[in-house]
């Protein structure tokens, strides 16, 4: 299991320390969450902020796109070379477009699908997708519960991408924990994000190590 701690949960006033931290206890991605206050109703970073976290990792950017037009950020974040763009099914009229235009920028693109969203809405992209993103928190906040509904949900969508792309990685992003990453594991899922778990705990290394299974 490959584990990507969201910075959402880090300390702002020390970002450069905390993000230096996870990579430094083994990380494997550095989860960004871009909200727009829109798509969402929280408002978060912007190029600013992650032009500087990508200045200190030392680990890939995982960028999460919580917007409302999507092509714009795209465009923004782009230059930062991060290994991931995902964005939100849910808000993008044209998804197949957006995806072939993250891959022209030499990027790996990948959809996110919401709590409520089943697989089946992205069956006819999955042979162009690097990865898929299923939220288990409703998008917006960090420290939230886990939607227990994710299990069979990945487990469905683990099958189809066995059928369709092998290749094609799926990511759990919400309330993820070394309660649930087994379960999780077992379902097909290939990374967790955790942001509360890593950040809270006495060493950001155990608890990386943790969900690392």
């Amino acid at each position: 299991m490959l584990v990507a701690p969201s910075v959402l949960s880090a300390d702002f006033g020390n970002l450069q320390r905390d993000v230096e931290a996870i990579c430094n206890a083994g990380c494997d991605l550095v989860h960004v969450d871009v909200m727009d206050g829109h798509f969402v109703p929280n408002l978060t970073i912007g190029p600013v902020v992650v032009s500087a976290i990508a200045k200190c990792a030392t680990k890939p950017l995982d960028i999460h796109l919580m917007v409302e037009n999507n092509t714009f950020f795209v465009e923004l974040f782009a230059p930062l070379k991060p290994e991931y763009i995902s964005f939100h099914v849910e808000e993008e009229k044209h998804p197949h477009r957006l995806i072939q235009k993250i891959r022209s920028l030499g990027i790996k693109p990948a959809i996110v699908l919401n709590p409520h969203t089943p697989p089946e809405s992205i069956e006819f992209l999955l042979a162009d997708l690097d990865m898929v993103l299923l939220m288990s928190v409703n998008p917006g906040f960090g420290g939230q519960s886990f939607i227990e509904s994710v299990i069979p949900k990945a487990k469905r969508l683990a099958s189809m991408r066995d059928t369709i792309n092998p290749n094609c990685l799926i990511e759990v992003d919400g309330g993820v924990s070394d309660t649930n990453v087994a379960l999780l594991k077992e379902a097909g899922v290939d990374i967790v994000v955790a942001g509360s778990y890593v950040f809270n705990h006495a060493s950001k290394a155990e608890a990386i190590k943790s969900l690392q299974i």
